[in-house]
């Protein structure tokens, strides 16, 4: 019988159970996006997940959404990772990059450069700058000549990763940012190749996908997706039908997985589930809503044919979150204060459970 501490096969990675270290911002980078020691101590002590996928790392400098957030655009920025996967791996673990390009979540505070994305239409929100949260600025509409070279940044940022030792990417193509943009019925009003139908809609999607696996090759590629997700103003009208198209074009570049967060009805997303044939993760519970991924989350999905399930706030208080899932060990509450302040408090101070006598 499968359960969350069933071993799996993913690529040519054996994972020794079935959860994963879902992507989340931490903002500990240096201000010229290197990863730092902290940053290595803290993945190591999360080694045990079955699969860790990073905080969202920027492809290129116009591509960075927050402050304080890593990049993997120049040598510096891939050699500073290298301390970061070594101890990942030394401790048992392994560990995808997840590549996030911002569009028009960014802003000129914070890179230098004014956002773009598909359309020229802002996102709904104050972004965050290094003087504080300020409104989302009207990004400037790309070219359909300049699309391709934002697909590409993802495949060099790719590379990049696997030579400092990641085991794979995982492309950021939820939650308001670039891809999802471009995926949107509203962020999207392109006329052009990458507009209008949802084949245009998904274009960029397909051909940043098709870049990177040229890049690094297909087991070493994920997609993570939101169907129907709300988030930056972004909307999709007709999630079902735009993500199947979408999962019947990445199905025959045979990715290593597709990664969903539950953002839409249940009935769709199995509905996708059949579309797509591989491995397939789940994120059980809204992203930043008021619940938490549990156990019966994890199994219920399991059950609904989920290969893999993605925990975010839990692995961030519990370093050992699968030792304590598995001996029924009580789930240590998050301090949401400390998830960007920076430094290691609420970062490195959580304990492995401490039993007593």
């Amino acid at each position: 019988m499968t359960t969350l501490f069933s071993s799996y096969r993913l690529g040519d990675l054996t994972l020794p159970n079935r959860m994963v270290m879902a992507p989340m911002t931490r903002a500990r980078a240096t201000t010229s996006g290197l990863a730092t020691p902290s940053m290595a101590t803290y993945y190591a002590q999360r080694a045990t997940a079955g699969l860790i996928v990073s905080e969202g790392v920027q492809p290129s400098l116009i591509g960075q959404s927050n402050p304080g957030t890593p990049g993997l655009h120049t040598d510096e920025q891939a050699a500073s990772w290298r301390a970061v996967t070594d101890a990942v791996h030394v401790n048992g673990g392994r560990i995808f990059a997840q590549l996030m390009h911002g569009g028009r979540v960014s802003h000129p505070d914070t890179t230098g450069h004014q956002p773009v994305g598909p359309s020229a239409i802002a996102a709904v929100g104050d972004v965050f700058t290094p003087t504080g949260p300020q409104p989302a600025p009207m990004p400037l509409e790309l070219d359909t000549a300049e699309v391709p070279q934002h697909a590409h940044a993802y495949a060099e940022a790719a590379r990049r990763a696997i030579d400092a030792g990641f085991d794979g990417v995982e492309l950021h193509g939820a939650n308001g940012y670039l891809i999802s943009q471009f995926l949107s019925s509203n962020a999207n009003r392109r006329t052009d190749r990458y507009g209008g139908t949802i084949a245009g809609r998904i274009r960029f999607a397909v051909e940043t996908v098709a870049a990177t696996v040229d890049a690094i090759g297909a087991a070493r590629t994920g997609i993570r997706l939101s169907p129907g997700g709300g988030f930056w103003g972004v909307e999709e009208t007709d999630a079902l039908a735009l993500n199947t198209a979408l999962l019947t074009e990445l199905d025959r570049l045979q990715l290593a997985y597709v990664h969903l967060e539950v953002t839409t009805d249940e009935e769709v997303l199995i509905g996708l589930r059949r579309t797509w044939p591989s491995t397939l993760i789940v994120n059980p519970v809204l992203p930043m809503g008021p619940k938490q991924t549990g156990r019966a989350e994890a199994d219920h999905w399991l059950g609904l044919g989920a290969d893999l399930i993605s925990f975010g706030r839990g692995f961030l208080a519990n370093p050992d979150l699968v030792e304590r899932l598995r001996t029924g060990l009580p789930i240590a509450p998050v301090d949401e204060t400390t998830y960007y302040q920076g430094g290691d408090t609420g970062y490195l101070t959580y304990p492995a459970y401490q039993h007593t006598a």
